[in-house]
């Protein structure tokens, strides 16, 4: 599986670029892993929000992919991820490193993965896929390979049979985009898809039934930190364990970002618009 930066390369260039540990760079900078999807741009901003704005501290984001965020992790080179998808998406990940990386617990549930289509798609299951593939121009819209739900649609085309489909990499504002212009002239797509996420709530879309259950049931996203965080930074540590929020708050602010708002700022905004939820995070112990 191609990944946009393996994690022997980022690891290569966080050494390089002079990064080092964090439990060596100073107490007040905090360096955060993220995948550039839309779930996962809103949490990670939203944290580094309260921890520079309410708490004082310096947080660097770092977009990267799937595998190598983990590995990230593992070796110590980024302090936390508000992003790991359980027990499917991320499942490959977290089997290879449980005993080496720190698990939070959930601060989102009713998450879930699947083929997603426009409603006026007339077929309801993805073992209809492949006696429909010429309406699909035999294509189905992905986003980075390293993601895991690419990695589960790969089982799902060899479990369906799906032989008349190739799996299509791209990004998360690719296939949005592919969606968008699908939708305005009423062609038929099939996406990976995920919730939550904008998407859903600016189209009339559903997921295709998956009776094989290749894409399991409802997930969690679960925020995990490197070893050591919690002797180092207790206070950083104590507030990643408390963030936790739903559906409908983290799709509002996913909602200001597909508006085209800077997602630090509909951070700041939802933030300040949500003065008792953050306290909560930060008073809690």
């Amino acid at each position: 599986m191609k990944t946009r930066l393996s994690a022997v390369l980022l690891a290569a260039l966080f050494i390089v670029a002079g990064f080092g540990s964090p439990a060596m760079a100073g107490k007040k900078k905090i360096r955060i892993g993220y995948v550039e999807w839309a779930c996962a741009t809103a949490s990670t901003n939203t944290v580094q929000a309260v921890l520079q704005e309410k708490m004082g501290y310096d947080v660097e984001l770092l977009p990267v992919s799937a595998a190598a965020m983990w590995k990230a992790l593992e070796i110590g080179d980024i302090d936390a991820i508000t992003t790991a998808w359980l027990p499917v998406t991320h499942g490959h990940y977290i089997e290879k490193m449980k005993d080496k990386v720190v698990n939070l617990g959930p601060n989102l549930e009713g998450a879930g993965i699947g083929l997603v289509v426009p409603k006026y798609v007339t077929i309801d299951s993805i073992a209809e896929m492949n006696a429909n593939a010429d309406k699909f121009d035999g294509k189905i819209i992905g986003i980075d390979p390293g993601a895991g739900i690419m990695s589960k649609t790969e089982i799902a085309l060899e479990e369906y049979g799906l032989d008349k489909f190739k799996l299509v990499d791209s990004s998360g504002a690719m296939m949005t985009a592919t969606l968008a212009n699908k939708i305005k002239n009423k062609e038929w797509v099939v996406v990976t898809g995920w919730t939550p996420h904008w998407k859903f709530a600016r189209w009339d879309l559903k997921y295709l039934e998956d009776p094989k259950g290749v894409y399991g049931g409802s997930e969690e996203i679960i925020t995990f930190v490197r070893k050591g965080l919690k002797e180092d930074m207790p206070e950083v540590y104590n507030f990643l364990d408390n963030f936790h929020w739903t559906l409908a708050e983290i799709g509002q602010q996913m909602g200001w970002n597909a508006e085209g708002a800077e997602p630090y700022d509909s951070a700041k905004r939802w933030m300040n618009e949500n003065p008792d939820r953050v306290n909560e995070w930060i008073s809690k112990q």
